[in-house]
């Protein structure tokens, strides 16, 4: 959680917002964003879940976020492959960040983050409701859309957008 910032006696409040981010959406983008200027640094960790069937490669999803963050300094782009408690430990953080779209997201948020704190009671998970414009959207929506060429151009950023091109054919509209 609280790294010493080198040369004083503050506390930089460390923060990992996890999350499979395949791909990155404009509401991923819209919590970070406001994220970053709540805690000192953000680390958006991008989880490798081998149980799951990525569209993008972890390498892949990590650079996207990386150019729609580049103007972010506070923001460190990562992986992982572990439980979520073990890495962040490896970080020294203890503020996890989880975005809500809609109610229906809450139990299953809520499941998480009471199992987090149970295996590791400092643990506090910090909740950011969707901006209104973003309560609907989801990576799985994204790729729906775009699989059948459909318009993503005000679902993810310009840089998703030419990645999904790549990933299912020039025909997804702008």
């Amino acid at each position: 959680m609280d790294v010493k910032e080198q040369g004083t006696n503050q506390r930089l409040q460390v923060a990992v917002y996890p999350g499979s981010f395949d791909p990155v959406t404009n509401g991923h983008l819209d919590i970070i964003r406001r994220a970053a200027k709540v805690f000192d640094k953000l680390v958006v960790a991008v989880l490798n879940n081998t149980s799951k069937n990525p569209l993008f490669t972890l390498e892949e999803r990590m650079e996207l976020l990386r150019r729609v963050t580049a103007d972010l300094p506070n923001v460190e782009i990562d992986g992982f492959r572990d439980l979520l408690i073990n890495y962040m430990q490896k970080k020294n953080a203890n503020l996890i960040v989880r975005g809500l779209r809609a109610v229906s997201d809450f139990e299953y948020e809520m499941q998480l983050a009471s199992t987090n704190r149970k295996l590791k009671d400092d643990i506090e998970t910090f909740f950011m409701t969707s901006t209104p414009k973003y309560s609907y959207l989801s990576s799985s929506i994204v790729k729906e859309v775009a699989r059948f060429h459909g318009p993503v151009v005000d679902l993810v950023p310009p840089e998703v957008e030419k990645a999904l091109k790549g990933k299912y054919g020039t025909g997804v509209k702008a």
